[in-house]
């Protein structure tokens, strides 16, 4: 007998399971406060090495650094607002689980939905980004190419093992890597201040009488936004990890934000610095291996300079492992929960890892990278298809954040009495400020003509998710953990 219940903005009904159900999807704790800290800084570190280049192309130098600044605001309100939440709610679910409680399962669902896009194209975006730089480096060693979608399968492979694994090798792997990266991002900042000139930073030529500061106006600001978001991207997947985490009211809300500061510091310095170094910013701006021209303009062309960018793949890797794990845990917990087919969240039997959601997601990231690749033709064909991905990233990032920060607001008021064991300092205007940033990054996106088509892509797929939702899984959710707490707290209010 199913359940029927009206529930913020739709009918839904529940199936009975029996306790074997969630005894299929067990997850395992191990996490503690350095491992959340390492799983913050880690899925974002790849910002540092890859992407972020691309916005001095839209914006120069000038309108990079002003976007930073403005997308490093909103993270702020993002990560107060977040570490609040998921005290509130320390379950895998992490967005979706925030928003469900706030506006009921249809923008719940949609927001995991935006989270998946997020995550899941997040991974493609990395790939591609190492592919680069692993092609790059055994052309100019061995002088042997590869074409790239192998090195991407290869990498999709290795990560997503190590994730089945289980969930100890999987912090290990992220704590490993993310502490090469930031020490090869130390050699490359400490490299680049002798050779740092202001002359390259701002070798962009400005279009008409726009200045060299900011060559393509103010409309160069708007444009550079996603490239700056991805700075920051994938901070707010600590959440996730709460059904892994020792103590994740207590530890989550203090990972994330000193993760946070972490971050804001490795992304000023690699703005700056890496755009005054070796061909400037105008040919950093258009570069996918932007670290390894950085090397080979402190330390020289050869094989000193090619192992330095090898050994710095691990800043890459970081971020790929560690947005393996986030999109495994979304996946997961709207399986379980019913939104997405339940057969994705059964967990392995031993190792108690979402398994089928981490393959599902490799596959899906791994395709849609390969038909960008390959039909170039249906986008700009000069726009590098790392952008074209992060785009598509960013887009669903963003959707989560204005979803998330309204869920914000509606918890203060709607649910005033709930335990919070930790409370936002920015409170409700934090959460305000971080909407309208987040809200007008999309706007820009729209403006966007070289990644128009595959932001409407992402639209069409929203809304096939929707449907779905509609006529079917709305029909056969389950009371999974944030399900019921959803339901009681409406019913208590």
């Amino acid at each position: 007998m199913r359940d029927q219940v009206t529930s913020g903005n739709a009918s839904v009904a529940y199936q009975p399971v029996d306790g074997q159900y969630f005894a299929k999807r067990g997850l395992r704790r191990y996490a503690g406060f350095w491992s959340l800290w390492v799983l913050g800084v880690g899925a974002v570190i790849s910002g540092d090495f890859f992407g972020w280049n691309f916005g001095l192309a839209e914006g120069g130098f000038g309108g990079l650094a002003i976007a930073t600044v403005i997308v490093a605001t909103m993270y702020v309100g993002i990560s107060y607002s977040i570490s609040e939440m998921a005290s509130m709610m320390p379950y895998a679910g992490g967005p979706y689980a925030f928003v469900r409680s706030a506006l009921g399962p249809l923008w719940g669902y949609f927001t995991g939905l935006a989270a998946s896009m997020e995550y899941i194209l997040g991974t493609a975006v990395i790939v591609v980004g190492i592919g680069g730089y692993v092609g790059a480096i055994i052309n100019s060693v061995f002088g042997i190419e590869v074409p790239l979608p192998i090195w991407w399968l290869v990498f999709f492979s290795v990560f997503v093992g190590i994730n089945i694994i289980g969930v100890e090798a999987s912090f290990k792997a992220t704590m490993v890597t993310t502490f090469i990266a930031l020490g090869m991002l130390c050699v490359f900042w400490i490299g680049a201040i002798p050779n740092f000139s202001w002359d390259l930073a701002l070798n962009i030529e400005p279009e008409g009488s726009n200045s060299r500061f900011l060559p393509f106006g103010w409309l160069g600001i708007a444009q550079a936004l996603p490239f700056a978001v991805w700075f920051f991207l994938a901070i707010e997947e600590v959440p996730f990890a709460a059904e892994e985490s020792k103590d994740p009211q207590r530890d989550m809300p203090k990972a994330i934000m000193w993760a946070m500061l972490a971050l804001i510091v490795v992304a000023v310095l690699t703005l700056t610095l890496g755009s005054g170094i070796a061909t400037g910013a105008a040919g950093v701006g258009e570069s996918e291996e932007p670290l390894i021209l950085a090397f080979e303009a402190i330390f020289g062309e050869g094989i000193g300079s090619a192992l330095l960018s090898f050994v710095a793949l691990a800043g890459l890797v970081a971020s790929f492992h560690a947005i393996i794990y986030a999109y495994g845990r979304n996946v997961f917990s709207l399986s379980r929960a019913g939104y997405l087919p339940k057969w994705i969240s059964v967990t392995h039997a031993d190792r108690q890892t979402p398994h089928r959601a981490l393959l599902l997601g490799a596959a899906i990231g791994f395709v849609v990278a390969l038909f960008i690749e390959y039909i170039p033709e249906l986008f700009s064909g000069d726009v590098p298809v790392g952008a074209i991905l992060l785009n598509m990233a960013v887009f669903g990032a963003v959707i989560t954040y204005v979803t998330q920060m309204i869920a914000f607001v509606v918890l203060r008021r709607k649910m005033p009495s709930s335990e919070r064991p930790y409370m936002s300092p920015v409170g409700i205007g934090g959460a305000i400020v971080a909407t309208v940033i987040a809200v007008t990054t999309i706007i820009a996106m729209f403006f966007n003509a070289d990644y128009l088509i595959a932001i409407l892509g992402c639209v069409l797929v929203l809304i096939i998710g929707i449907v779905y939702f509609a006529v079917y899984s709305r029909k056969h959710l389950v009371r999974s953990p944030e399900e019921e707490y959803a339901l009681s707290q409406t019913e208590t209010a």
